[in-house]
């Protein structure tokens, strides 16, 4: 009777939303374990290193367990929920339950052990992980074994029995400690064992403070050896000097990808930033105007709008700036399309959605594009797809009452645009002081492939079109 109940258990393994991901967060379970799904129900939200995105489950049946809590970090390609199948299989899979249900069975615990955290020791559905025989040990392990060897001075067939009450038939009994890989890394630089460590993490989690806080403590194995080098590494591990007013909070998801991103443009791209201040009072004028043509009523018409249309009459006029990079090829790839990047500031971090085609698009179908984007960027619901293939970027810091800025590249692309507060400032205008709409632009663009000669006109153009819209007609 058990065998036939697992062989009606399906799992359902956390999948690669976007192109190479390798892990990904539940942020909230939306099932929990008797309740019944349906092919195609969204059972979870998860965050990637590059978005927010609901998973839908691909079977009928009713939830038996759910492998991870919230909050947790879960490898792509490991078993995230079991739902048990039976009399709700679908009809066009009989001859691959067997197959399915002898994954499960494979898959159970070998010792008893409850699943564990990806990453953090043995997972249950990680088939790289499961085999692990007599040779293989854990960092904790090989650490204790190697100072009970260097006690033993090259007597190791002999004194088997022995290391027997040491360590590390204790830690064979007891879990595997949860630690991160690179906190793991760390405790074996430091010579920490691990399972002699207190955690303080979520769910027993061995955290970097741990570890150091472990160093500071003298170890009671190897005691006339280790502390002396271990004491001068502790110190300046020591960054703080009141841990009780401050909070750290983990990097990941996509702050983690947006900060990695950004160092590699910093630090690949050479940047240059030039910056122009230029009257829009004719633009809001024209703005105002928008927005009572029925052709754009319902759509969001703003100033921005208005820049992103400049910036691709820019872009249309000095093509040459849409490119990028090539770097293994030692090539400079001219792009004949436009995908116009907005930045977007989101709870989970800045990123950065593209509109497709953007040059092709009239000014009702940027504005409504400019909508959806936005809309969606702030829902937390915008796809690893909508982020990808971008070839210019805008961002627009002026929404925070910022003059401009010098904004670092998205990566890959050769320009960014950063649009600045719009403030009624004393202008000369027809040869008289008055007061004038009035805002400054900053374009940043990789001077590899990007020349001041270029750069400069691009902006100029932008700036052009904003003191004069008309030239969206004539230029357009």
């Amino acid at each position: 009777m058990t065998t036939m109940t697992e062989a009606s258990v399906r799992e359902f393994r956390m999948p690669d939303v976007g192109e190479g991901l390798t892990e990904a967060e539940i942020l909230k379970w939306y099932v929990q374990p008797g309740d019944t799904v349906t092919d195609g129900q969204v059972v979870c939200e998860v965050e990637t290193a590059k978005a927010a995105v609901e998973l839908p489950i691909p079977y009928d049946g009713v939830v038996r367990e759910l492998r991870f809590a919230e909050g947790t970090t879960v490898d792509v390609g490991t078993a995230i929920i079991a739902v048990d199948v039976t009399g709700g299989a679908p009809a066009a899979e009989p001859a691959a339950a067997p197959a399915a249900a002898a994954a499960p069975e494979s898959e159970k615990k070998p010792e008893g052990r409850q699943p564990v955290l990806v990453g953090y020791g043995v997972a249950a559905s990680s088939t790289k992980r499961r085999p692990r025989k007599g040779p293989e040990v854990t960092v904790a392990e090989a650490a204790v074994q190697a100072a009970v060897q260097q006690e033993l001075n090259g007597h190791a067939p002999a004194p088997a029995p022995a290391p027997a009450p040491a360590p590390v038939p204790a830690a064979g009994d007891g879990p595997r400690p949860l630690a991160k890989p690179p906190v793991r890394k760390l405790a074996k630089d430091l010579g920490v064992d691990l399972a002699t460590v207190t955690p303080s993490g979520p769910d027993g989690i061995i955290t970097r403070e741990d570890v150091h806080a472990a160093v500071a403590v003298p170890e009671p194995v190897a005691a006339a050896e280790a502390p002396a080098p271990a004491a001068p590494m502790a110190a300046p591990a020591v960054a703080s000097y009141d841990t009780a007013r401050e909070t750290r909070i983990p990097i990941k998801g996509v702050r983690k990808a947006m900060a990695a991103a950004m160092v590699g443009s910093a630090f690949t791209a050479p940047h240059v930033t030039e910056f122009v201040t230029v009257d829009v009072t004719r633009t809001m004028k024209l703005v105002e105007e928008l927005k009572q043509d029925k052709d754009l009523q319902g759509l969001r018409v703003n100033p921005l709008l208005l820049i992103a249309k400049a910036l691709l009459v820019a872009i249309k006029r000095n093509p040459d700036i849409n490119a990028s990079w090539d770097e293994a090829n030692q090539e400079i790839v001219l792009k004949h399309y436009v995908n116009l990047g907005i930045a977007a500031a989101t709870p989970r971090g800045l990123i950065v959605p593209n509109i497709k085609d953007a040059h092709a698009k009239t000014l009702p179908q940027l504005a409504e594009a400019l909508g959806e984007l936005v809309g969606t960027a702030r829902d937390g619901k915008t796809s690893p797809a909508a982020m990808q293939g971008g070839t210019v970027t805008i961002t627009n810091v002026g929404v925070f009452g910022v003059d401009t800025g010098t904004p670092i590249l998205n990566q890959g692309e050769a320009a960014i645009l950063a649009v600045g507060a719009i403030k009624l400032q004393p202008w000369v205008h027809k040869g008289k002081v008055k007061p004038r709409q009035v805002m400054t632009l900053a374009l940043s663009f990789d001077h590899r492939l990007v020349d001041g000669e270029l750069g400069s006109k691009v902006l100029a153009d932008v700036a052009a079109i904003l003191e004069q819209p008309k030239r969206l007609i004539t230029w357009g």
